[in-house]
């Protein structure tokens, strides 16, 4: 047997559209502003709002698929003028992310109580960090080789 039961949207006794509202207007970092509107007013503009997101997502989703396209071939293309023109257009930077590993080595002088037990090794690799000084380039897997007495 097939359910052909609907549900019904029940409008509360007091929803009154015609309800003139005072709400605040913000508008970016500026002074609020305060507006007087009807509540069906209202509802059109949540609702439209609601739209504009909808299409800003699915426009955002198509350039983040362009910028893949661009970026894959800008490399091997004839034209890569107009695949320039096409990503400034669509506010794409063109970048790429590469994954490096880079040898680093490092002297200098650390201070031991001799009355102590020490360990080089464990003091060097729990205290020594790599830090960059760019934004572009992110630290990831950090190791501490080959630790001695110079």
């Amino acid at each position: 047997m097939e359910d052909t039961t609907t549900s019904a949207v029940t409008v509360p006794d007091t929803y009154n559209p015609n309800l003139l509202v005072t709400y605040k207007v913000i508008r970016g970092y500026s002074d609020a502003e305060y507006a007087t509107d009807k509540v069906a007013s209202l509802e059109w503009d949540l609702h439209n709002g609601r739209q504009s997101q909808k299409n800003v997502t699915t426009l955002q989703s198509k350039i983040d698929t362009a910028k893949e396209i661009i970026a894959e071939a800008y490399a091997d293309s004839q034209d890569q003028d107009t695949l320039r023109a096409i990503a400034e257009a669509l506010g794409i930077e063109l970048t790429r992310t590469i994954e490096f590993t880079a040898t680093i080595e490092v002297s200098g002088t650390v201070e031991v109580d001799l009355l102590e037990d020490y360990d080089l090794d464990d003091d060097i690799t729990d205290n020594l960090y790599v830090d960059s000084q760019s934004g572009r380039i992110e630290i990831g897997d950090i190791e501490v080789c080959h630790v001695r007495e110079a």
